[in-house]
């Protein structure tokens, strides 16, 4: 673990690359990203997703580049959309080479299964003359055939495999590049990454475990092998991948970085699990607060609590919060008690307490 002396995790310096309005890398936020579930050449629907993961909070987002097609829609696509489009790009080279005249902002290509170096370094020409970056994305399931031969499904084979790239590309004097070493395996995934943090230099790293599964499993491998990477200051952006809704994904990837109070956006809810010492309901309430919440984009913790052993002292602890007793609940605001409320009243006076703020704040914003 890598902290400082308030507990804040100290990240592992790496270079700073452009990706299109945003950087990843640097003293830049970790970035949350994800990858649209439609078909690409149906830019309609590929559109209006992204349009959704961007409100959710993705920093920038992937799209899958299977045929000619798929390539040949980038460029309406990216007209259409505010943040940073990705393209995937598996097998055929001239896919990138399409995506690339499209205008993309970054590009990412398996070195599993584009394995023909001149046509590799002919990509990463194009790219540095538009300065675009490419993520080297190597992936457990599609490894070099030799290289998997020589050092079996493990960690070095994945290093070996994004060393070998890099050798490409250094070759072209290309450095505006992003890495990650993916695997399904949340062990394989961790140690590789550590791998990489020693001996690939100062490559900004993008995380993940991937086909890390349905909601509840992926979201728990995610966290499990993100948060024990990031918490050793490992990574610049990442991507939590599930079977399911990349909005899920965009959602998930925020509540791990504030999990380790690596990013901020929005209101985290603080509950107690509730116990027979509870005085309110806290189980319907804290899913009420939640819901309320749910819209306010400005980052602050709301604490609801059912009882007098912690309640009062979390409750005081966060921006805002409710204490349960007996009959009447406290408003906290800033570790102060600002109200007292009946059970049929407490969500309503906390969240007029919420709103009477948040209307100053929007007041001093637009003076």
């Amino acid at each position: 673990m890598k902290f400082d002396e308030d507990l804040q995790i100290v990240r592992r310096p790496t270079r700073k690359v452009k990706v299109g309005n945003i950087f990843i890398g640097g003293d830049a936020p970790i970035a949350v990203q994800t990858m649209t579930k439609t078909k690409t050449d149906d830019t309609k629907a590929t559109i209006e997703q992204i349009h959704l993961v961007q409100q959710a909070g993705a920093d920038l987002v992937r799209v899958a580049v299977p045929d000619e097609a798929a390539a040949k829609s980038l460029g309406w696509i990216r007209l259409n959309i505010q943040i940073p489009l990705v393209a995937d790009i598996h097998f055929n080279a001239k896919f990138a080479m399409i995506a690339l005249e499209q205008g993309v902002d970054k590009l990412r290509l398996n070195p599993g299964n584009i394995r023909n170096e001149a046509k590799i370094r002919d990509i990463v020409k194009a790219a540095k003359e538009r300065s675009v970056p490419i993520r080297i994305g190597v992936n457990a399931g599609s490894l070099d055939p030799d290289i998997k031969e020589k050092y079996g499904l493990t960690p070095r084979a994945l290093i070996e495999s994004a060393k070998r790239e890099l050798s490409y590309f250094d070759k072209e004097d290309f450095g505006d590049v992003i890495i990650s070493l993916k695997a399904s395996d949340v062990r394989m995934t961790i140690a590789a990454y550590r791998l990489a943090a020693e001996e690939l230099g100062d490559y900004p790293l993008h995380l993940g475990v991937t086909e890390a599964g349905l909601t509840r499993v992926g979201t728990v491998k995610s966290a499990m092998g993100m948060g024990t990477i990031l918490s050793e200051g490992i990574g610049d952006t990442l991507r939590v991948s599930l079977t399911g809704d990349p909005v899920e994904e965009v959602k998930v990837g925020w509540d791990i970085l504030q999990g380790l109070e690596l990013r901020r956006r929005g209101v985290n809810v603080i509950s107690c699990p509730s116990c027979g010492r509870c005085d309110i309901d806290v189980v319907p309430l804290a899913g009420q607060v939640a819901d309320a919440v749910g819209k306010i984009t400005i980052p602050i913790s709301v604490a609801v609590m059912g009882c007098e052993v912690n309640g009062p002292g979390e409750a005081k602890s966060a921006d805002y919060g409710i204490a349960g007793g007996n009959g009447i609940s406290l408003i906290f605001k800033k570790g102060e008690i600002v109200a007292r409320a009946k059970p049929h009243e407490q969500l309503d006076t906390l969240m007029n307490v919420i709103n009477e703020d948040l209307a100053k704040e929007t007041v001093k914003t637009e003076e």
